[in-house]
This record gives structure tokens, C-alpha cells and sequence, in this order.
């Protein structure tokens, strides 16, 4: 994929490995819980794949993990 903000998609898939591996869940469960295929987690969390994600998508992983979805597009 090519993209603009590289840097933006490797933080918002470190962020979100980060709080699924706080909440105690595997990409397996956490991509069961909010609908997606473990592969395609697995590629968003992926700090060398650039990979584009719904908001929705967004909006489920942000309730599963019960965080506020600006902690995981914020930058630090």
C-alpha cells in the first residue's frame, strides 16, 4: 500500500498490539471479538506492513479493547 503517513500506520499498529496485550487477549480473540480475520490483525499490527483499516473497524477494536479511540490515532 502506498501511503503518505508510514510513520502513522506503524504507530496505530504498535498501539493497538499494546492495548490488546494489556486487555490479556491473543490476536485470535481480539479478531473474533470486533469481526476481522487474525491474518488481517496480524497485518495491522505489523510495524512493516502498511495496511488500511476501516474506521469501523477502528471504532470495534477501540471498544473491545476499552480505550478511547483517540489513544489509538494519537500521536505521542
Amino acid at each position: 500500500m502506498k501511503t503518505d503517513y508510514p510513520e502513522r500506520y506503524r504507530t496505530l499498529g504498535l498501539k493497538i498490539a499494546y492495548y490488546r496485550k494489556k486487555a490479556g487477549l491473543t490476536q485470535e480473540q481480539l479478531a473474533e471479538q470486533v469481526k476481522l480475520s487474525t491474518v488481517f490483525l496480524a497485518q495491522v499490527e505489523a510495524p512493516g506492513v502498511m495496511m488500511g483499516i476501516s474506521l469501523e473497524s477502528l471504532f470495534r477494536i477501540a471498544d473491545a479493547l476499552q480505550v478511547p479511540l483517540s489513544k489509538l490515532v494519537e500521536e505521542d
